[in-house]
């Protein structure tokens, strides 16, 4: 069954918490929180500090999952799985953009040398809906 973009871009298109998955340079999984949004493309963006983990895992293998929707488990509608290609970015024009109040907290500045953002390109996204365990899906 084919999934409608807006029905996915409820979730993704505003900021949220995810759960992202990369594999480890030993070939193994390991999943973190990040604070993740999507622009009209369904591009998912999100801050990261280009020393974490993450970025070395996915200079080595780019393919990711996230997994989002579901922040309290008495109150859900609908929740998202996301197979995506993930990428490093240090534009600054990139930076600059997703750039936010909240990131003063962790950043010095959109120029901070320490501040990159990933840039995940999704390629599969399954919605699932407390009605129905039968994902609907949207394929690139």
């Amino acid at each position: 069954m084919s999934c409608p973009k807006h029905k996915i871009m409820e979730t993704i298109g505003k900021p949220h918490l995810a759960c992202l998955a990369t594999i480890t340079k030993s070939g193994k999984p390991w999943v973190r929180y990040v604070m993740a949004v999507a622009d009209g493309n369904m591009t998912i963006r999100f801050a990261t500090f280009l020393n974490a983990r993450k970025v070395s895992h996915i200079r080595k293998y780019p393919e990711v999952h996230l997994t989002c929707g579901v922040t309290n488990p008495e109150k859900y509608n609908n929740y998202l799985q996301i197979q995506g290609k993930a990428e490093i970015s240090t534009n600054k024009s990139e930076k600059e953009s997703y750039w936010c109040e909240k990131l003063e907290e962790i950043f010095e500045s959109p120029d901070d040398p320490s501040y990159g953002i990933i840039i995940v390109k999704p390629y599969r996204i399954e919605l699932y809906s407390k009605e129905s365990m039968t994902p609907e899906i949207w394929e690139e």
